[in-house]
């Protein structure tokens, strides 16, 4: 038998109903047919005893099996075959991950289990992280469990860097990666070795350094995007099995780019003089494992360390106002057991977690700092996934105990209890209907770095109230068999869902551009000298699809998908406002992909996304783009463990802002432009 591995997605809706969707399809040895399928972004497999709920409402990119994400040096070119997720900004100090159109200031953003928090500088991204790290970014696509809990409102994005036993080939002791990649655009080189090895049973081991240099690239209308910039990337991870039901692992990565950017990287073609600026990340974690031959006990613990940084020193070519560091710190730790239980009345999977993290962050100007802050949130949950034959009910509650920053509302403490019910049932061999609701909870987050003034020129709420709603989705997912030849598996998914935002929260500037009316410094009312966090008189509902179709068949595969989802508030109808101007909301998009697989030597693909235009509720539109990229895999016979690939991104060299991005309907030069045409490049090598 042989395993299918491919995202695909479909569109009935309408004529267009395409989108991309991974398609991949590698052979391994799978269940029998007649077991429940599970369904994964990148992967159709055959397993028991899985939820296609789960399965449906959490995807997977897996590196090594998508053609595009093994040449990403953007996270892009990978997640956005995820439908519902978009990721924003040109520059890689400017990725913006959006679910649903929330940013990632409202996704729990994670790298091997250690959370991502707080906002640094609305012009550049939070999320710090060279592709070339990781093995897989699984995406929570909606809340849709209480195991998430705080910062959590949109969903969650949880990266996962690379293992030594990911790469070991059985009986293994030692080996190596070397890896190199160009891209045309902007004549970016990457190159990077890894070593790694298992010197002993129970031990294993990994190092990984790479470095990647960019220069300026083009969008479609030849337009400068500016940037010129080097980056080094290490990870260093060992593990080992104390006893064979011990096992302890610590591993630290860092990402860290220094370059020359424009000093609000979010307008790269903009004509003002780019500054020296560097972004940091290091992240450190120590996570245990107990996991005995006993149903009850499979013990998770991680503890975790991450730092975030942003340092700009423009020389005094600008002004003073733009030489500055802004940081924010992330520690946490977290412990959760699974427990199976199996009863008279069905099968019941509990899972029951407690989490404890602090975040900090602080501002300096010209070597003075001029501010700091922090919050913290501890919270405990539980939920069980009862089985009773096709029916599946998973009940679940969370308690979190949340302390607010002192200088955004006055560190009021929130006690928050939110509950979830999610249920499953099997109408028909391999077909099951499902729905789940949420309660969510956001306690106030830190203010944005570059606002750290200890209270000077802010207003501090003290009534601010944290961000409640709910998240509900209904949805229908199945695979069929054997439709036109032996072998050959066609899956299918669907979702409604709505989300609910109250009290949804807002920070309000001075200044003399629209939109910045300040707060009155003693009252908060709009219109004022102090700028600060405030919550939003109108509540947001989203309501959206997504739709998913995968087939393959012996060495062909193909995929497709459409996803949509729109904001609106209760009393003006406008959209949920996004941190980067505009309208948060994207156009709907459509996606298609195929791969072909002659034999184990070659591979063909073909990615298509076509995302239409939108108009707010402003009447200002975001124009409609269509994108096509071809890629190729090649592993010659005659040179054993190399493979190459090469790639041709955006096709016909569109020219196109993603509508994750900032955009100006009136000046381009202010519009966030995507690479025009980009050939890419890699050559791997590994024994």
């Amino acid at each position: 038998m042989r395993e299918v591995k491919l995202s695909i997605s479909s569109n009935p809706l309408t004529v267009l109903s395409m989108g991309v969707a991974a398609i991949l399809w590698t052979q391994a040895a799978s269940a029998a047919a007649d077991d429940t399928p599970s369904t994964t972004l990148q992967t159709i497999t055959v397993t028991a005893n899985t939820s296609v709920r789960d399965k449906v409402q959490e995807d997977s990119v897996y590196i090594e099996d998508y053609t595009p994400a093994k040449q990403a040096s953007h996270l892009s070119d990978f997640l956005n075959v995820v439908p519902g997720v978009t990721v924003g900004g040109t520059s890689t100090v400017n990725q913006r991950i959006r679910v649903r159109g929330l940013d990632d200031t409202n996704l729990k953003v994670s790298i091997d289990g250690a959370r991502q928090e707080g906002p640094l500088f609305y012009h550049m991204g939070d999320v710090t992280i060279d592709p070339d790290l990781l093995k897989q970014a699984e995406v929570s696509v909606g809340n849709n469990s209480v195991t998430l809990g705080n910062d959590a409102l949109g969903g969650a994005v949880a990266f996962e860097t690379v293992d030594a036993a990911d790469l070991l080939r059985p009986g293994q002791k030692i080996g190596a990666k070397l890896k190199a990649g160009y891209a045309s655009n902007n004549d970016e080189l990457l190159t990077s070795a890894t070593v790694y090895g298992a010197p002993t049973d129970n031990v294993d081991l990994l190092a990984y350094y790479g470095k990647r240099d960019t220069d300026s690239g083009e969008d479609g209308s030849g337009r400068e995007l500016f940037e010129d910039s080097e980056s080094e990337n290490v990870l260093l991870k060992a593990g080992a099995y104390l006893t064979d039901n011990h096992r302890v692992g610590a591993s630290f990565s860092r990402t860290d780019k220094e370059g020359v950017f424009p000093f609000r990287p979010d307008f790269p073609s903009l004509g003002d003089d780019p500054i020296p600026q560097q972004v940091k990340r290091d992240t450190y974690t120590l996570d245990y494992n107990f996991n005995p031959l006993n149903k009850l006990v499979d013990v998770d613990t991680t503890v975790y360390q991450t730092e975030t940084e942003i340092s700009r020193n423009n020389n005094a070519e600008v002004t003073s106002d733009y030489d500055w560091n802004a940081k924010v710190k992330t520690t946490g730790a977290k412990v959760e057991n699974t427990s199976v239980i199996d009863t008279n009345a069905g099968r019941h999977k509990l899972i029951a977690g407690a989490e404890h993290y602090k975040k900090e962050s602080e501002m300096a100007r010209d070597g003075a700092q001029t501010g700091d802050d922090s919050a913290n949130n501890t919270s405990v949950y539980l939920e069980d996934q009862w089985q009773m034959g096709k029916l599946t009910l998973t009940p679940g509650v969370r308690y979190d105990r949340y302390k607010s920053p002192e200088f955004v509302a006055g560190g009021s403490t929130y006690d928050n209890v939110v509950g979830a019910l999610a249920a499953s049932y099997e109408i028909a061999p391999r077909t099951q209907v499902f729905a789940s609701y949420t309660q969510l909870f956001n306690g106030p987050d830190l203010a944005q770095a570059v606002f750290n003034k200890n209270g000077e020129g802010l207003y501090v709420n003290n009534d601010l109230k944290p961000e409640e709603g709910y998240n509900s989705e209904v949805g229908v997912a199945t695979t069929l068999r054997d439709l036109t030849v032996a072998d050959d598996a066609l899956q299918l998914s669907a979702k409604y869902f709505r989300t609910n935002i109250e009290d949804y929260q807002l920070y309000m500037r001075t200044g003399d551009r629209p939109g910045r009316f300040g707060l009155d410094c003693e009252t908060g009312a709009i219109g004022g000298e102090c700028q600060g966090m405030y919550n939003s008189d109108e509540d947001y509902k989203i309501d959206g699809v997504e739709l998913a179709a995968n087939y393959a068949v012996q060495d062909f595969g193909m995929g497709l998908s459409y996803s949509r989802a729109r904001s609106e508030g209760d009393k003006t109808g406008d959209s949920i406002p996004s941190v980067s101007g505009g309208s948060a909301d994207s156009g709907d998009r459509y996606m298609v992909n195929l791969n072909y697989a002659p034999n184990d030597m070659v591979g063909l693909g073909w990615r298509s996304t076509y995302v239409a235009s939108i108009t707010d509720n402003q009447g200002e539109t975001k124009p409609s783009y269509d994108v096509h990229d071809i890629y190729m895999d090649y592993a010659p016979r005659q040179l054993d463990n190399v493979t190459t690939t090469l790639g041709v991104y955006n096709l016909f060299d569109e020219t196109y802002a993603s509508h994750a991005s900032r955009f100006n309907a009136i000046e381009d030069e202010s519009t966030d432009f995507e690479p025009g045409r980009n050939i890419k490049a890699s050559l791997t090598y590994q024994f």
